[in-house]
């Protein structure tokens, strides 16, 4: 049989259709590689193989009945944080380790009632709150460029088990990042979508009942692929509102992409943050493809005064997303984070002190960075009258060694040998974030290490298929996902 371990989508889709290959076939070749793979990279933590090769058998089945569909058939992973019925959702906790979901997140029966074969559920982080991807249940997952490197936090194990080569597509979550970065350490592609886009009951924490969607804050869930346009399917596929909720449903049909070629986009380049310093490596990523955008006749600005604060704008998400996470903290971490807020110097606006503020907020307070948003929300929305696409680092290295010291506060990350905050980098996305824009991730170069280099292509609010659209072209005209070395051991015909 031809090896599809690295075909998208869409190519398994029409493969199958033509007869060249079964759901079957590619699933049982899905198993034996990840079988075969796996034990190093970790990243499918509950295979879920029986239940796999029966929904293949049933889409080989419905396609001779004549049907077909753009994941009917094709092999996938979701994460560990998306139930699935009957498998463990745990978030990394220890304590939730035989929590077993009852029923499917929204997302999950959609893709099960498109003809979709879950392989199982894949690593993530303890409670989703880390650039890595490790837990005392399941142990850390590797990133397959390079096995001592982590793949990226929270959606490290989706994103690994891609660049593997572990089915075609999978679905994770975003609110620092958590699309965005596992793609970028990993070569793949991902897209954080508008907030409220997709329907996101079902992404629960273990314990509570899965409650319809409230109209969104900052968390999203989101596709991971290995092409753009498998990115465009599946918003496509998963964008209709929650019917069942009673919260606030986005009905707002998601409009075109802008335009159908690099030469008529206009493109704002960021390469840098007031608040965060970039790379070497990171930035020469940027001017590379500022310089390809330019040769391609697009428009290329480095600079505008239609562009939000960035500096004001990480401060309030700081605030807000720590208040988020802060809600399901325990009792004792939570009074430790009133002390630590007290102590603090009112003069202190470093990014720490703005996440220690977080952690206990006021309702009055965080109506005010709300307020702050809601103005920067107002500016990206003119901005992107004069702009079509935002390009940014996605994080301001490439993929870092493991470090797994406490307290993960104290950490550090090294950026051209200096050393800095290792949670500073969350700005990055918070840039799409906190005015709940679409972002999407896109594999664009490596590093002298051979590591890849990713970049997030940011839209309006509500035109997720402008950055999809512009990441379709970007593959076409400059390349896209490679396999990585660990896919080519010697018992791999890829």
């Amino acid at each position: 049989m031809t090896d599809y371990a690295y075909s998208t989508a869409a190519e398994l889709v029409t493969a199958m259709d033509a007869g060249d290959v079964s759901a079957v076939e590619l699933t049982t070749a899905a198993i034996a590689r990840i079988e075969r793979l796996d034990g190093d990279i970790n990243a499918v933590c509950v295979p879920d193989f029986d239940r796999a090769l029966a929904a293949a058998g049933a889409a080989d089945a419905a396609r001779s009945r004549g049907e077909t569909g753009p994941v009917l058939g094709v092999p996938m992973t979701i994460k560990d944080s998306i139930d699935i019925a009957g498998l463990p959702t745990t978030w990394g906790f220890p304590m939730f380790k035989d929590h077993t979901a009852a029923v499917d997140a929204v997302a999950v029966a959609r893709l099960k009632a498109a003809g979709a074969v879950i392989l199982g559920k894949t690593n993530v982080p303890l409670g989703l709150g880390d650039f890595q991807s490790y837990n005392a249940i399941h142990g850390a997952t590797n990133n397959p460029w390079d096995l001592a490197r982590t793949p990226g936090g929270s959606s490290g194990g989706p994103a690994a088990a891609l660049a593997a080569g572990f089915g075609a597509l999978s679905m994770g979550s975003d609110i620092g990042g958590s699309l965005r970065v596992p793609a970028h350490f990993s070569g793949v592609y991902a897209h954080k979508p508008s907030v409220g886009l997709l329907p996101s009951r079902g992404h629960t924490f273990p314990g509570t009942r899965p409650l319809p969607d409230l109209g969104g804050d900052l968390g999203v869930i989101g596709p991971m692929a290995r092409s753009a346009t498998d990115l465009a399917m599946m918003i496509r596929l998963l964008a209709d509102p929650d019917d069942e909720g009673l919260g606030i449903a986005y009905r707002t049909a998601l409009r075109p992409a802008r335009h159908d070629d690099l030469g008529t986009f206009r493109v704002l380049v960021l390469g840098e943050h007031p608040l965060v310093p970039v790379s070497s490596e990171v930035r020469a990523a940027i001017d590379e493809l500022a310089a390809g955008l330019e040769a391609s006749g697009a428009t290329v600005l480095r600079r505008t005064p239609h562009l939000p604060d960035l500096a004001e704008g990480a401060r309030s998400y700081m605030r807000l997303l720590q208040s988020t996470l802060a809600a399901t903290f325990p009792p004792a971490v939570y009074a430790a984070g009133q002390e630590a807020a007290a102590a603090l110097d009112p003069s202190d606006t470093s990014l720490a002190a703005e996440r220690t503020r977080g952690m206990v907020l006021s309702h009055r307070d965080w109506f005010a960075a709300d307020r702050v948003r809601a103005a920067q929300r107002a500016q990206w929305a003119e901005l992107f009258s004069h702009v079509d696409i935002v390009v940014a680092p996605v994080s301001s290295t490439a993929a870092f060694p493991h470090d797994h010291s406490e307290p993960m506060f104290r950490r550090t990350i090294a950026i051209d040998g200096v050393r800095h905050d290792y949670f500073d980098q969350l700005v990055w996305g918070g840039i799409a974030t906190a005015p709940g824009l679409p972002s999407t991730a896109v594999p664009f170069t490596r590093t002298a290490q051979g590591l890849p280099i990713g970049l997030q292509l940011i839209g309006p609010l509500f035109e997720d298929h402008t950055p999809i659209r512009f990441a379709e072209l970007l593959e076409r005209e400059f390349g896209g996902f490679t396999p990585p070395p660990i896919g080519h051991d010697p018992g791999d015909p890829a």
